[in-house]
């Protein structure tokens, strides 16, 4: 069995899983609700606030499918009762971002400000003017937008840049 695809999931309190028809497992919590349809040959069964997936066959393909089909009903539990939440930094002298609305206002160096609307299912805010918040209960939804935040060079993920120099070398 896959390592990631046989973990059972627990259900939270306040969160309500089903399954219907066309193997669609929907999910309902505090956050909001998201759906994920699964490919036929996975099982999924409800029991003891616990989701467990199975497989129906033993073909490459479809223990591909239950690895990748555990993590995206995990991250739709995980969404809808947590919610996901991920930072970006604005990097450079005299840039910044600010909230006019909801709406996402960035002064990267273009000759323009760029203006940017949150996506269905997501918010955006700032923390003082170096740093974008992206939060949602759909994890694909907000990594999507983080890639349509990311429009500059002096956008980055907030963090250690690990496509840059090693962080323990030294500055020339």
């Amino acid at each position: 069995m896959s390592r990631v695809g046989r973990n059972p999931i627990p259900i939270p309190d306040k969160v309500k899983v089903g399954v219907e028809a066309g193997n669609v497992v929907k999910v309902k919590g505090p956050l909001g609700e998201l759906e994920q349809q699964l490919a036929p040959e996975i099982e999924v069964t409800i029991a003891d606030n616990t989701i467990t997936l199975a497989r129906r066959s033993e073909t490459r393909e479809v223990r591909a499918l239950h690895g990748l089909s555990r993590a995206l009903v995990a991250n739709m539990v995980h969404g809808v009762s947590e919610g996901f939440e991920k930072r970006l930094e604005i990097q450079g002298v005299g840039y910044r971002g600010d909230m006019e609305g909801k709406n996402l206002k960035l002064r990267v160096g273009y000759s323009h400000e760029v203006l940017i609307e949150p996506a269905e299912g997501t918010e955006i805010s700032t923390q003082g003017q170096q740093v974008i918040i992206v939060k949602g209960c759909d994890k694909q939804v907000v990594a999507k937008r983080l890639d349509d935040l990311h429009c500059a060079k002096e956008v980055r993920y907030a963090g250690p840049n690990k496509c840059s120099r090693r962080p323990d070398a030294a500055v020339e």
